[in-house]
């Protein structure tokens, strides 16, 4: 019986390879996936560690930040360095919070005192240790709208309060309309999610801070 023997394509057999699908093409697979790979790991290590991004659900930080802004959390900042007056935090909203609207996980304030200072208000106005701060993120219409809280507590400086150590103050910019230490009293440093470096969203306003 005869059989027939395979022909090799004459490309093939001119440079000495086999017929059939390439080495180099399941390496290429294998590669890509790979770079696949550790990018995603990449992306959850610097979302569960470095960074996290928000959506603004209220008005309390009007107009610094507005509903519906989406922003850029520095988780690793204060990591780095201390907590700085001005500075805008995202932290866990505290147990004591009890504020109109839907329970939320976070919250975003400024940081107004600091730990040891002593807050009070004089005509409307934030004073820090007996001076008056100045507060240039404040609108100019709003800077002597800071009231005290309602809660009769030596936090809604209704008289001269100290920070705790280990706490910060911290405030909305939109003071009138605000539910912040004013109601619920400082926050622990512990909290502190991060540091809210930029707002990515709407583009148009896209800003750094």
């Amino acid at each position: 019986m005869d059989v027939e023997t395979p022909v090799m394509p004459e490309a093939n057999r001119r440079a000495g390879r086999p017929s059939g699908p390439s080495p180099g093409r399941g390496r290429w697979w294998i590669e890509t996936g790979i770079v696949i790979l550790i990018a995603l790991v990449l992306a959850v290590v610097l979302r569960t560690f470095v960074v996290a991004t928000y959506s603004i659900p209220s008005g309390s930080m009007e107009p610094t930040l507005q509903i519906g802004d989406r922003i850029v959390v520095d988780k690793l900042s204060y990591d780095l360095h201390g907590i700085g007056r001005g500075d805008i935090v995202v932290f866990s909203t505290p147990k004591d919070e009890h504020c109109a609207g839907p329970p939320v996980a976070n919250l975003v304030k400024r940081v107004i005192g600091l730990p040891g200072e002593t807050i009070s208000l004089a005509g409307g106005q934030v004073e820090i240790n007996g001076k008056l701060l100045p507060e240039p993120w404040l609108p100019p219409a709003v800077r002597l709208e800071t009231i005290p809280g309602p809660s009769g507590q030596p936090y809604s400086l209704e008289v001269p309060y100290t920070v705790p150590k280990g706490d910060v103050f911290v405030m909305g910019d939109n003071r009138t309309q605000s539910c912040d230490s004013r109601y619920w009293g400082p926050i622990r440093e512990s909290t502190i999610v991060g540091k809210v470096d930029l707002r990515i969203w709407p583009v148009s306003r896209v800003h750094w801070f």
